[in-house]
């Protein structure tokens, strides 16, 4: 019986095109099966399995390259003369060839799904920063100096202090002429920014800037247990009238505080307007009847942040002074904040990993025509 001298690749597409369809059903039903039934199994990464698409398409492409060299073969020569010059020609090898890379394909993408398959709880300690920001809701806090009313470049600094603290745990203390707990600390930003949003001069009805009392307020809200990694920010336009603002910071800095401060308003400063349904009615006056101007007392919250080894910087309408503030935080050693337990999966990917470099290792090795070298020979060619 002569040997075959061109493919047979319309039975290999047909043959090839039964397997993968049989090979889908069976994955199909399988995942199905342990989707529903085996709930300790996961993908990690089940988007990459629309990576399996791509076995069909490079399926379709060996069909035609194998039609296309069966055509050529056909074009080359007649029968006796392809049988002496090309003899072994086999269809069985390369449809097995393609086989073989079309597993080793389907092994490494499931791989990359990352499947899981049991699982353990695990421990682990977070580390961070604790920061109280005191807020100035006095009436001051009106002035519209900034172009914008102070608090409301007070409270963009403080929304962009939470978008930038990851992993901190933030207070919120507002005072005016008392101090009070707006927020404990938490590591929750979405409490923060909800609790922020509500703050305005309306908050606290006795009016003045004890800007001391808010300082030991916030120096009472942290944990005697945490030595390091502690700060207050005050955010204010200094215009201080109550108490002794300094000695605060002295006090917080002994128990290992830092104590910065956030300048809101200019020196030249500005009328204290009163609004009525968004509407400025005037302007409000002292008991001689005079306008009052509010304005920034810069001297004192630098003396403030120098007494709290902390920083002064100043709120501007351009910029909030926040991220120069952050960075310095940030360089503060953290400190043990809390255990976070959580259910850790055991990764599963070396198997199918290990299958498909298998399999691309005996795409690399097969040959195509009958009666190929031994192994050895072509590994040491």
């Amino acid at each position: 019986m002569s040997a075959r001298t061109t493919y047979r690749w319309g039975i290999a597409a047909l043959a090839l095109i039964a397997i993968e369809v049989l090979v889908a059903a069976v994955f199909g039903v399988l995942w199905w099966t342990v989707d529903h039934e085996v709930p300790a199994f996961r993908f990690d990464r089940p988007d990459m399995l629309w990576g399996l698409l791509a076995g069909p398409v490079l399926l379709l492409i060996f069909i035609i390259e194998l039609a296309w060299r069966d055509r050529a073969l056909r074009r080359f020569a007649d029968t006796a003369t392809r049988a002496r010059m090309v003899p072994g020609i086999s269809t069985l090898r390369p449809a097995l060839r393609y086989l073989t890379l079309r597993s080793g394909l389907g092994f490494a993408v499931i791989a990359l799904a990352a499947p899981q398959f049991g699982s353990h709880p695990e421990e682990v300690k977070s580390k961070g920063i604790d920061l109280v920001v005191a807020m100035d809701v006095s009436n001051s806090m009106d002035c519209e100096d900034l172009g914008t009313s102070r608090m409301l470049a007070g409270k963009r600094a403080l929304e962009q202090l939470v978008d930038r603290l990851k992993g901190d745990r933030l207070g919120v203390v507002v005072f005016a002429g008392d101090a009070f707990v707006q927020l404990p600390l938490t590591s929750d930003r979405s409490a923060a920014r909800m609790f922020i949003r509500t703050i305005n001069t309306g908050t606290i009805a006795t009016q003045g800037t004890a800007i001391g009392a808010a300082i030991d307020l916030a120096h009472r809200s942290f944990s005697p247990e945490i030595s390091t990694g502690k700060a207050i920010i005050v955010v204010t336009d200094g215009e201080n009238h109550e108490d002794d603002a300094v000695t605060a910071a002295l006090s917080a800095a002994a128990d290992g505080i830092v104590v910065h401060t956030v300048g809101i308003g200019t020196p030249q400063g500005g009328p204290i307007p009163i609004r009525r349904n968004g509407q400025i009615q005037g302007f409000r006056k002292d008991r001689a009847g005079n306008t009052v101007v509010s304005r920034l007392d810069e001297a004192l919250l630098i003396q403030i942040a120098a007494a709290g080894n902390g920083l002064f910087v100043r709120s501007t309408g351009s910029s909030t002074g926040i991220v120069e503030l952050v960075d310095r935080i940030k360089a503060m050693e953290g400190a043990e904040t809390g255990t976070v337990q959580y259910t850790a999966h055991d990764d599963r990917f070396q198997y199918p990993l290990a299958a498909a470099l298998v399999c691309f290792l005996f795409h690399l090795l097969l040959g195509e025509r009958r009666n190929p070298d031994p192994i050895w020979k072509r590994i040491m060619a």
